[in-house]
This record gives C-alpha cells, sequence and structure tokens, in this order.
C-alpha cells in the first residue's frame, strides 16, 4: 500500500505514521530525511539539493521529487511505503502525479486546532535531558522541575501560543486544501485523533485494513 498521511502540526501524524509503517512492513518516508541522506550520498538530485540549499534557495519541488523517486525505487518500497511531510501544497502533489507516482490511499489524522493548542502549548520539555511533560496529561511532580534529573522544565519556542497560530496557518493556507485534491479523487480517508493515542491508533490501522 503506498499511503500519503495528512494532519496538522500536534496531531500525532507522526506517531500514527511509525505504527502503520511496523503494521504493514513498510517504510515510513520522510522529506527531510530523504534530502538530508541523498546530500550527504552526492546522488545526481543531492548534488542539486545541495547546491540549492548552500546557495540559501529552497530546494525546488522537481528535485524534490527526484529524490523522492529514487528512494521508492529501493527495494524496500517493493510492497509499498508511507509518504510524511510530502505533498505539502497540491502543485506538488500535482507534480507527485505528473511524474507518475501512484498513491492507493490518503489518511488524515484531524484534530481540532483548540485541542492542538492545547497539546502544544501545555508541553514542557527538560532542557537538561531533554524529558517531555504536558502540564495537563503529564506533568512532573514539582512544576517546572524535571522528575528525572531536576532540571528545569521549559516550552519550547515551536510550542509557544503564537508560534503554534503560525504552524496551524501555514498548515490550513497550504497543506489542508489537499483534503479536497485527494477527495475528489475518491483516495482520502478521515481518523478523527481521541484523546489517547492508542485509540487514535486503533481507527488509523483499521483505516489501513489491519484490525486487532
Amino acid at each position: 500500500m503506498k499511503l500519503i498521511l495528512l494532519g496538522a502540526p500536534g496531531a500525532g501524524k507522526g506517531t500514527q505514521a511509525e505504527v502503520i509503517s511496523d503494521a504493514l512492513k513498510i517504510p515510513q518516508i520522510s522529506t527531510g530525511n530523504i534530502l538530508r541522506e541523498a546530500v550527504k550520498n552526492g546522488t545526481d538530485f543531492g548534488l542539486k539539493a545541495k547546491e540549492a540549499m548552500d546557495a540559501g534557495k529552497l530546494v525546488s519541488d522537481e528535485i524534490v521529487i527526484g529524490i523522492l523517486k529514487d528512494r521508492i525505487a529501493e527495494s524496500d518500497c517493493e510492497n509499498g511505503y508511507i509518504l510524511d511531510g510530502f505533498p505539502r501544497t497540491v502543485p506538488q502533489a500535482e507534480a507527485l502525479s505528473a511524474m507518475g507516482i501512484s498513491i492507493d490511499k490518503v489518511l488524515e489524522v484531524y484534530v481540532s486546532d483548540e485541542k492542538i493548542e492545547s497539546r502544544l502549548s501545555g508541553r514542557r520539555v527538560c532542557e537538561s535531558c531533554g524529558a517531555s511533560y504536558h502540564i495537563e496529561f503529564k506533568p512532573s511532580k514539582v512544576d517546572g522541575v524535571c522528575d528525572k534529573c531536576d532540571g528545569k522544565t521549559i516550552i519550547r519556542k515551536d510550542d509557544s501560543p503564537e508560534v503554534v497560530k503560525d504552524r496551524l496557518k501555514t498548515y490550513h493556507d497550504q497543506t489542508a486544501p489537499l483534503k479536497d485534491y485527494y477527495g475528489k479523487l475518491g483516495k482520502l480517508e478521515t481518523v478523527i485523533g481521541q484523546d489517547e493515542v492508542a485509540d487514535t491508533t486503533k481507527l488509523v490501522l483499521k483505516a489501513v485494513g489491519v484490525n486487532g
């Protein structure tokens, strides 16, 4: 099965991609990871990507899709794969289709903006050891103090309310239109994210044909 996973920042898409990868025994392909790998390995498209990055430019969709095509041609993708982080826009989806990459299903993990803002703004991370907490769901024993090393727990910049709102706006402006694009092709299925990760996982696995 060839899948695309969609979901706003904080919806738990990455966690569910790992679950599907394990259940279906297919690789989870993150755009950032394959880009770095291609640059490191000095592939044709990797060299083009490095040239763009060194010049302070965005890596073009053509280069990213070229790197993606090289990656999905590898043997571990014979039975399918999960695309996590690409496409991010309708033009990228159209380019993907134009280059002959066929997708079986697009799975959206949907969580309301209100819940996402609560989830992310409530996260705390120890600045010393990196342990993670949540003021509502997983608080440290002493507010502001890490249980593991007594370090200070802080709000990451990415989790500040202002940044979260900006990230959500970007998602709705650029990526959410993919739902209409793939919906019209009959490939979109939406799973409602639950309060418990395990409950979301059950729904996600059912959506990709794994029961129990």
